[in-house]
């Protein structure tokens, strides 16, 4: 699955107590995106070495977070990540569509068609915002839903740098049902398409999710998570020979959002 920025940077990048921060905060903080990037359960030799710190200190630590609810000890002795931190994802979500809102209202201006974001959230996406096409004909997707990866083009955005054994496994827990005929349904299709959004830079859905509808979808790049925006209308409209415009517009605006998800100040 998709990491986190916290997966490739080291204990020594971390910033520290001295550039104002609380030391125990941001070790804290830095405990928790790591047992992220591990699947959400790991043990405390694990956290010692790829934090660097000593086990003592993992372990008052970890004590803290346990009290506070965000990690829960298992009968094994392993920590995983704990239930409140559901409602501070949840919110964090709504706050990150707050914010792409005015990137995917751009994106209608200058397409014509529906903007989405989209989050990988476990195994599934999950839309957190959209932007409507002005077109009388246009699509809707209600915030909120959630689809399985293999049948969007932003799930095949989101997957397409994801080791193929991750993406494998993942297609193992979730099935591939066939939301339409033209849906891939086997793991080997659905890595060629891997391939060629790698080849291309973009993802297409092509009457995969709905028929008649196709969409086109980039990630956001360094996104703090797994993000990715798209454009969808009629597939009379959203056709390959517009991809060619299209797509530098949903890359450019990606690259920006990516910027203002970056900023302490997105607005």
């Amino acid at each position: 699955m998709p990491t986190s920025s916290a997966s490739t940077t080291d204990a020594s990048a971390k910033p520290t107590a001295a550039s104002g921060g609380v030391q125990s905060l941001e070790r804290a903080f830095d405990l928790l995106e790591r047992m992220a990037d591990a699947g959400g359960e790991v043990g405390l030799s694990e956290l010692s070495t790829a934090s660097g710190l000593p086990l003592p200190t993992i372990h008052r630590l970890m004590r803290t977070l346990v009290a506070c609810g965000y990690v829960r000890q298992q009968p094994n002795r392993r920590y995983s990540l704990g239930p409140r931190l559901i409602r501070l994802g949840e919110s964090a979500s709504r706050l990150l569509g707050t914010w792409a809102r005015p990137y995917l209202a751009r994106l209608v201006e200058e397409t014509g068609e529906t903007a989405n974001m989209a989050l990988l959230d476990g195994d599934e996406i999950v839309y957190v915002a959209q932007v409507p096409s002005k077109h009388s004909m246009r699509m809707f997707t209600e915030v909120g839903r959630r689809v399985l990866p293999h049948s969007t083009g932003v799930g095949k955005a989101l997957l397409a740098y994801t080791p193929a054994d991750e993406v494998r496994a993942l297609l193992a827990r979730t099935g591939m049902p066939a939301a339409t005929e033209k849906t891939i349904t086997t793991p080997e299709g659905f890595l060629e398409a891997l391939e060629q959004v790698r080849k291309a830079g973009y993802a297409v859905d092509d009457n995969e999710q709905e028929i008649g509808v196709r969409c086109l979808a980039v990630s956001v790049p360094n996104s703090p998570t797994a993000a990715a925006i798209s454009i969808s209308g009629p597939a009379g409209r959203v056709t390959e020979a517009v991809a060619e415009s299209f797509v530098p517009i949903l890359q450019n605006v990606a690259a920006e959002l990516s910027v203002a998800l970056q900023s302490q100040n997105p607005v």
